[in-house]
This record gives structure tokens, sequence and C-alpha cells, in this order.
């Protein structure tokens, strides 16, 4: 019996993926730890690796198909004691069954179907077609990335009307004119034909697009702001690289957040909580996860124990993560699970903000750009570089005196950072 290779479910989360790339083909004899294919999911791009020892008998998912579900067989080996002529053998008595006279009823439907992919139509070409009992999926669109539109329809409907009258009851011809206003009803969208290109959403894009959307309507979140001077820990930061220069080694601002968000959820641990239906989970370990911007989206890699590293340590893993954030090569371990969030964009002069809690999680940190600004000391005007940060909080979990405690904590640390050392 011919061995079935499934879509693996490569996290957690997954539900889907691209399969971005074959390393097979049919007649190859797979051995146990060969390279079969590499799946891209929302966070990576993963090898996936054989089980399985046999000849590739059948690529069933072709290279570059998206929306490929967990379990779903893209792939057949010859199982033990199959026989190959088996295979070919198959279709020969579908051929002198008088049931297969049927088949170009199929073959009609098959190109919106065959390979998984979409048909790209318009809305209103989609209402036309479906007025005028035409195939979509025997047009050729003229349009963006080849998108069928408004024109594409009505050029296959006035280039065969005769079909659909023939077959057609002379009495029911009446109501195939009525359709005839739904040319003129607008567009879901403001935008003329041909004015706009579609970018089609890839796997993580999705991902984000979804759980985005349901963090923002489902958690019931509010912000809290607090501005921190910081010279003092540029000023560490500054003692720090000049005595790592000679080891290549270089501390972030970034780095020592994350390190100071650790430490801040050991004080307060109720602030590194997440909310289950079954209760509050309260982390034993502060796990943070740094937002990293790449190419069609942004990913959370975790530090893990971050209150127990080093800064020189939380740097290298830091740049390591990201490194592989970047090129898709992130495995589910070096993103799931975290337990508080940091998101910075001070590096790109962004002043202040708020961010999207990333469930379950009960936290996320949203850090500005630090800047000179004038600060009364002891009843005197003075001038201070200022860093202003945003607490998001799930009131399920963290309410307002906790998140104000958090923060408390955190402020100490940024601006007397000696802290950070012990």
């Amino acid at each position: 019996m011919a061995i079935d290779i499934l879509m693996p479910a490569l996290s957690p989360t997954m539900e889907e993926g691209v399969l971005a790339k074959w390393h097979i083909k049919v007649g190859d004899v797979l051995k146990s730890g060969d390279i079969m294919c590499e799946i891209e999911t929302d966070k990576a791009t993963m090898e996936v690796e054989a089980v399985d020892e046999g000849k590739v008998l059948e690529i069933l998912v072709s290279e570059g198909t998206q929306g490929v579900k967990v379990n779903a067989v893209i792939a057949r080996i010859e199982g033990e004691g199959d026989a190959p002529s088996k295979a070919p053998a198959a279709p020969a008595p579908a051929a002198a069954t008088p049931a297969a006279a049927p088949t170009p009823v199929a073959v009609a439907s098959a190109p919106a179907a065959t390979d998984g992919s979409r048909i790209m139509a318009s809305p209103l070409a989609k209402r036309i077609a479906e007025a005028a009992g035409i195939n979509l999926a025997q047009v050729t669109g003229t349009g963006p990335h080849g998108r069928i539109v408004k024109a594409d329809v009505e050029a296959a409907r006035g280039q065969a009307p005769q079909p659909v009258a023939s077959a057609t009851p002379a009495a029911a011809i009446a109501p195939i004119a009525v359709p005839a206003a739904a040319p003129r009803a607008p567009s879901p969208l403001p935008y003329a034909e041909g004015t706009y290109d579609i970018v089609p959403l890839d796997g993580m894009r999705r991902t984000i697009a979804r759980r985005m959307t349901e963090s923002f309507r489902d958690v019931p979140h509010f912000p809290l702001n607090i501005d921190l001077e910081i010279d003092k820990l540029l000023e560490l930061r500054k003692q720090l690289n000049q005595v790592g220069a000679a080891q290549n080694a270089k501390v972030s601002v970034n780095d020592l957040v994350i390190k100071a968000a650790a430490l801040a959820c050991k004080r307060v641990p109720a602030a590194n909580a997440s909310y289950t239906p079954d209760g509050i989970l309260i982390h034993h370990n502060a796990d943070i996860a740094v937002a990293v911007a790449i190419d069609g989206g942004l990913i959370t890699p975790v530090i893990r124990k971050a209150e127990t590293k080093g800064l020189a340590a939380i740097s290298d893993e830091m740049k390591s993560l990201a490194d592989k954030a970047r090129n898709r090569k992130l495995m589910p371990e070096d993103y799931a699970g975290g337990t508080f969030s940091i998101s910075n964009l001070g590096m790109m002069g962004i002043k202040s903000f708020m961010s999207i809690i990333n469930e379950p999680q009960g936290c996320i940190l949203s850090v500005g750009a630090g800047e000179q600004r004038p600060v009364v000391k002891n009843g005197a005007l003075a001038i201070a570089t200022v860093m202003s940060v945003t607490l998001t909080c799930d009131h399920r979990v963290v309410d307002g005196a906790i998140g104000s405690a958090w923060l408390a904590a955190f402020k100490s640390l940024i601006e007397e950072p000696i802290g950070l050392m012990l």
C-alpha cells in the first residue's frame, strides 16, 4: 500500500502553509532523514525531512501552492511490498468504463480548484458573471496580475450568447435580461479598475491580520505612559562598549531595556502573567518576546529567562535571533511561549506609541526614542535625555495598580542602571 506524505504541523498554531519548494521528484528513492521539501509557515521557512522510506510515486501539491492545510496529502511514496507496476495499471479500466463520459463536466470546473488556487476577479465582475451564467474559470483576465474585471466578463457574454439561449426554454429567456442593471451597481471599493495593484496576503500577513484583529477586539486593554531619564543608562552603555570593544562585544539600548523589563517582571510577578479561561498564569521566568521587523510583517523571537542572563549574553542572543528572523529560519521554540513583549520603534524616531497586546501575554511595552527635553530638577530648569514608554495591559490580568507598580520598578532600573549589573 502506498504511504501518504502529509502536510506537517510545524508549530502549535499552524493551520496551513505554503509548499515553497520540493527537493524530490517522482522516481526518487527516499531514505529516512532526506530533505523532502521546504514549508513556509506564518513565522518561518523550514525544511521537512522524510520519516518513511520508499520510491516517490506522486507529487500531489506543486511548488508555490499557498493555503495547504495541515494533514493534507502532498505526496505519496511506495510502501513496503508495493509492486511498481500497480501505479500505472490503475487508470486502464477507467478508460474503458462508460462512466468516464462525464469527464468534460469536471474539466469545466477544474481551473478553480484543481491546484487550490483562487480565481482573481473583481466583486463587480463576479456579480455580472453569476447573473449571466458565465464560468469565470473560462474567462481570461486583463486586469492587474491577470485579474478578471468587468470588461472581461462583458466581452465573454457578448462572444457567446447563443449557447445560453439554446439551452434555455423560451419562457426563461426574459429573466436573463433583468440582471442587465447589475453593471450599474456601485463597486464595494472606491477605486477605479486598473488604478491599483493587489499584493496577495501571504501566511504571515494573514496571521498577523487575524491575531491583531482578535486581540484589539476581544482584549480589554488600556495604556499607561511614563517618561524616563536615560542619561545614566547611556553612560553605562558607553562604558560597557568601551570595555567590550576588545572582544567585539556591543550592547544596545534595546538590550538594556530587555534586561530591565525582565528584572521588573521578577520584582512585580503579577505583571508577568497570562490570561486563560481556567485562571491567570503567573510565570516563573521572564521570557521576553522582542518584536523584529522582517519583510512582510513582524515576528517576536523570545529571550528565555532573560532575568538570569548578562547583558553580553542578551546582546549576542538577540542578534542571532534577529538574523534568523530576517532569513525566516526561526524554529517554533525560538518564538513561542513568551511571557512579556517589547516593541521598540525608538531607532526609527518614533517618540511615543501604543502596541496591541500579544495574546495570551498580559502586557506589552512600547519604547520610543530618547531625545533631549527640558525638565525641572530641584525647582530649576535643566536638560535631560528623556525616553517615553507605554505599557499596554490586558485588564483581565493586569489592573492599573499592578501596571503602575511594574512601570515604577522599570523606571528605577532604567534611571539607576547599576541595578542591571547586580
